[in-house]
């Protein structure tokens, strides 16, 4: 058997394979609410072989969203209409995931869909922002600066909606502190400016994520805890992979089992050079280091690709977010890339395509 279609153990959740799907945002709901595009859009990943499918950063509560168009968590109706995707997605074989987000100073933009950019008015349906500092996104309205109450309000937030996502079915949970989203705005010296316990060192960076862990992992101790971390902000002083090691390892002691490793988001002067497998050396690196299993992402896109980054040892699973768009099969394509028909989970509706 392939490395890529072995199983893997998440917190005693036993996952079918190592080829997962990664949140990717659809800016379709409506007030929050997940809708039939997000049943039929997360579902048909599962059925062409997902080992996890994760569904995308889903806000704590209202003003965490990126755009008006987002998924929320933050209420009972937004758990209900998650509760038949979460089933679907499991009555077809895989692990059912959630991203559970806040964009912070990223929130209250426009949706890619509308031909905008920038920061949505509240004239037209926007808000006020919060970040960890009064420092805007170049280009986006500034933030206000989040008081200690509003954390701990930030900290309850994801516990609630911890609770609801298990409610909903969800067996995985990603906190998400990458992509220059509020988590990672805290990380990063280049947005955090606080001169209380939550900034200036490391430690006091890292406090709100580790509370957030703390708090969702004591809310749904039957789920899978992750963490999304951007490992660079690939620009002068900001968070490095070094940072992010340290910090994984922190969060490893405070609950959190996994790490799904991508890089950016944070500033708009950042310098990536973007290619096949870009990303794989940082989780590799994180890896390395001793944080705890991790997954690699960043333009991998077919079988061969993803089972040499396992078989080097760069990471524990693989996931991939356009190439299950262009193709939501993706699973069933690699296993026939790789001559593993016989172990590849072919729904028995698709088995006289397996040869």
């Amino acid at each position: 058997m392939s490395l890529l279609f072995s199983p893997i153990d998440l917190h005693g959740i036993p996952v079918r394979n190592r080829l997962w799907v990664a949140p990717m945002c659809q800016y379709s709901a409506v007030d929050g609410v997940p809708n039939t595009w997000h049943l039929v859009h997360l579902a048909q990943f599962a059925s062409g072989g997902a080992g996890v499918v994760i569904a995308e950063a889903t806000a704590v509560s209202p003003e965490g969203r990126i755009s008006p168009e987002d998924t929320g968590i933050w209420n009972d109706e937004q758990r209900d209409a998650w509760r038949p995707i979460a089933h679907a997605i499991r009555d077809r074989g895989a692990v059912a995931g959630i991203q559970l987000a806040h964009a912070g100073r990223k929130a209250s933009t426009w949706s890619p869909f509308t031909g905008h950019r920038g920061s949505v008015p509240t004239s037209e349906g926007g808000w006020q922002t919060v970040a960890p500092s009064d420092v805007a996104y170049e280009g986006f309205a500034a933030p206000e600066a989040l008081s200690i109450a509003q954390i701990d309000e930030l900290v309850d937030a994801f516990a609630h909606a911890a609770v609801r996502a298990v409610d909903a079915g969800f067996q995985v949970l990603e906190v998400h502190a990458a992509h220059g989203y509020l988590l990672h705005q805290f990380l990063s010296p280049l947005s955090n400016r606080r001169d209380d316990e939550y900034g200036g060192s490391l430690e006091n960076r890292a406090r709100l994520l580790l509370r957030i862990v703390d708090a969702v992992r004591a809310a749904a101790p039957d789920a899978a805890v992750l963490v999304r971390f951007s490992a660079t902000d690939a620009a002068d002083g900001g968070w490095d992979v070094e940072q992010t090691a340290t910090v994984a390892r922190w969060a490893a002691e405070h609950g959190a089992e996994f790490f799904d490793i991508s890089s950016g988001g944070l500033v708009a002067h950042q310098r990536i050079v973007t290619g096949p497998g870009y990303q794989v050396p940082l989780a590799a690196a994180v890896r390395a280091a001793g944080a705890g299993p991790v997954g690699a992402v960043g333009e991998i896109t077919d079988g061969p690709q993803a089972e040499s980054i396992l078989a080097a040892g760069d990471a524990d699973v693989v996931l991939a977010g356009r190439e299950w768009l262009r193709d939501p099969h993706f699973a069933l394509r690699a296993a026939r890339e790789l001559g593993e028909t016989d172990s590849a989970p072919w729904p028995v509706q698709y088995a006289r395509a397996a040869r």
